[in-house]
């Protein structure tokens, strides 16, 4: 175990230690391995917790597949980022998902329509990402496994109506998630014991902004908010900024794409591959295959920072959309 490592991986390695929930065990987890520095003095303990982390998640999809009731909240990760609709009734995020994914959630003006989680596939520069409406947040009672869920997103969009008084709905939501241990990111210093899993990055979605008249509105609700708030003023009905709304989620995700190109043969820009923004051509190896990885000599990069088909080394940093051809 080496003795360098940050206070914050030693506290998330406890909290590791003393979850009791297998989906907290796997957030802990998750959280611990991203605070241990990378270098070499940490390689093998990295490597033993990915292979614990692995296992928990294989043992949690097998207690899916066996047990007697599933939970309509485990939802499986799919594509390159997870990320949940919350708010109150009737404020348009089953419109909204309808309006952006291949999924088909109930749309009614009734209150409450929505009774379970509902996942969809927004794709955004081909990439897919990964979308769920959920129940409203009611003041009286949340589902604890609907509070699980939110803990293991990667961002989560808050939505609002613009026409029925955002400004109460935006606080009601967020005292809900606080009083729940979840923080929004740019709040953490108000907490500093918060937990790292339960940090998440957050944008407020105003929707029914659905026409030129509704902007005096919005920026009044801006001008009543006694702190800044990431917003994005949308309409799920007229389509307004939804497609602004998709590059701010990936933009927020922190990702990057990367294309392969193979020597000699023109690089595949239809199929990008995923990678956390700060990625390295070591890492991007790493995604192709271990072989890659283990043996690569150099490559060549087309794209930011660089001159085309630039020679260079292992730790080089992509940017989003740099072509890359690893040579072994």
């Amino acid at each position: 175990m080496p003795t360098n490592l940050p206070p914050e991986a030693e506290k998330a390695e406890q909290r590791y230690k003393e979850a009791k929930d297998p989906d907290e065990k796997i957030a802990c987890l998750e959280e611990y391995i991203s605070l241990i520095p990378k270098h070499k003095g940490t390689d093998h303990l990295r490597a033993d917790l990915r292979r614990k982390l692995s296992k928990l998640r294989e043992a949690a999809q097998v207690r899916k597949k066996t047990g007697k009731q599933i939970s309509p909240y485990h939802i499986d990760r799919e594509g390159a980022g997870q990320v949940i609709l919350l708010g109150p009734t009737n404020v348009g995020k089953s419109a909204l998902v309808t309006a952006l994914t291949n999924a088909t959630p109930e749309v009614s003006p009734a209150p409450f329509t929505t009774w379970g989680p509902t996942p969809g596939m927004m794709e955004v520069g081909k990439v897919q990402i990964q979308l769920i409406d959920t129940p409203p947040l009611n003041p009286d009672y949340v589902e604890p496994e609907l509070l699980n869920l939110v803990r293991r997103v990667d961002l989560i969009l808050l939505m609002v109506d613009l026409k029925a008084d955002p400004l109460e709905q935006l606080e009601q939501s967020v005292a809900i998630l606080e009083e729940n241990r979840i923080i929004p990111a740019h709040r953490r210093h108000l907490h500093p014991d918060a937990p790292r899993y339960g940090v998440k990055p957050l944008l407020v979605l105003v929707n029914k902004h659905d026409d030129a008249t509704d902007h005096e509105d919005y920026e009044i609700f801006c001008a009543l908010m006694e702190e800044e708030w990431p917003c994005l003023p949308i309409s799920a009905r007229t389509t307004y900024n939804l497609d602004r709304l998709g590059w701010t989620v990936f933009e927020r995700l922190d990702i990057i794409r990367i294309y392969s190109k193979a020597p000699g043969q023109e690089p595949d820009l239809d199929s990008p591959f995923v990678m956390e923004r700060g990625g390295t051509v070591e890492e991007f190896a790493r995604k192709i295959h271990q072989d890659f990885y283990h043996n690569l000599k150099s490559a060549r990069v087309w794209g930011k920072g660089v001159h085309d088909g630039q020679l260079v080394g292992r730790d080089h940093v992509l940017h989003d959309e740099d072509v890359v051809e690893l040579r072994i």
